[in-house]
């Protein structure tokens, strides 16, 4: 039986990664993105350019979903800094969107790349698992505009069309363009600072693990498994934690990949009370100046870096029979040596 997937975000990091697996497994793959990418069309791979953040699009994404088996939706706006209503639109409305296409497609089932930032409450996390609340503050738009597209989806979930959203944190690997690129520039000149003590522990997670993770779900639903599937009650959609497996010391493995690929450690240190008053007050001057692009450091940053953030993957283990696939030495083998 052939097997027809549709992924939005499909030229992206983790999307083209979904495609690759999903085309190693024989499936036909329909990608979406804002911007014709003729280098994935192809070999069972069609492309299509639509903006699935417009209410207008809806139709036009309902065609491209027809059809299908499964739908991956991993389109977002991530990033710590910029207007709320831009990421309202891209995370919120834009998966508004992909469930209303889904139904009026008659798509029965849909993995949603959610994030651990839903849960983000200002403290460290350590060991936490599914049952924790959804972040509501103002800290984070990405934090705030996810948690509220995480909870509709998960809503949405009913024997018609089925769903599960999926929470990876810190995605790497080959081909990563925004976090370890971003880290190798700020150490090269020099802008980096170990945030508090430098002793925090946080979950990464393996563009190959978090790919993986969404085929087991995609399937498990396909599969009618009855921890997925079951008709559940409204609001009872299931989530998962991903991870590499293991928590690693956030700035000894960011210290080990620098001296890696020839970058000099980070030894110079900021305390989190200082770099959390840096990140109010250029936030602030951001806000009031309309200064271009990101301040330095946010409070969310500041806190990211310098609190334990790692989550129990049991759940997923469970009833997914999930195993990180690359582990995280292999990962770091093969990413420093496609750097230098």
């Amino acid at each position: 039986m052939l097997i027809r997937v549709a992924i939005t975000g499909g030229g992206g990091f983790l999307g083209k990664t979904i495609l690759r697996q999903c085309r190693e497994r024989g499936w036909h793959v329909r990608a979406i993105g804002r911007t014709p990418r003729p280098e994935l069309t192809g070999d069972g791979v069609e492309f299509f350019p639509l903006d699935i953040s417009d209410p207008k699009n809806i139709p036009e994404l309902a065609k491209i979903f027809a059809g299908t088996d499964v739908v991956f939706h991993t389109a977002a706006k991530a990033g710590v800094w910029g207007k709320y209503r831009d990421f309202e639109r891209a995370n919120l409305t834009g998966t508004q969107n992909v469930v209303a296409a889904c139904k009026l497609a008659g798509t029965r089932n849909l993995v949603y790349t959610s994030t651990p930032s839903v849960t983000f409450n200002g403290d460290a996390i350590c060991g936490g698992n599914e049952s924790l609340p959804y972040y509501s503050g103002k800290l984070s738009p990405y934090a705030k505009t996810k948690a509220e597209a995480e909870a509709f989806v998960r809503a949405a979930h009913s024997s018609a069309l089925r769903t599960v959203a999926l929470r990876p944190h810190l995605i790497w690997g080959i081909g990563d363009p925004h976090l370890l690129p971003r880290v190798i520039a700020q150490a090269a000149q020099m802008k980096l600072r170990i945030v508090g003590e430098g002793k925090n522990k946080v979950d990464l997670t393996h563009v190959e693990n978090a790919a993986h993770a969404h085929l087991l779900a995609a399937e498990a639903l396909l599969a009618n498994a009855i921890a997925l599937c079951a008709d559940n009650t409204y609001g009872n959609g299931k989530v998962y934690f991903v991870s590499d497996g293991a928590p690693v010391s956030l700035w000894g493995w960011i210290n080990a990949f620098l001296e890696g690929v020839g970058v000099p450690a980070v030894r110079q240190k900021i305390s989190f009370k200082a770099a959390y008053r840096a990140g109010a007050l250029l936030e602030f001057f951001w806000k009031i100046f309309g200064v271009a692009g990101e301040p330095p450091i946010t409070r969310f940053v500041a806190t990211e870096l310098s609190h334990d953030h790692w989550f129990d993957i049991s759940a997923i283990r469970k009833d997914l029979g999930y195993m990180p696939i690359v582990s995280n030495d292999d990962g770091v083998r093969e990413l420093t040596a496609n750097f230098r």
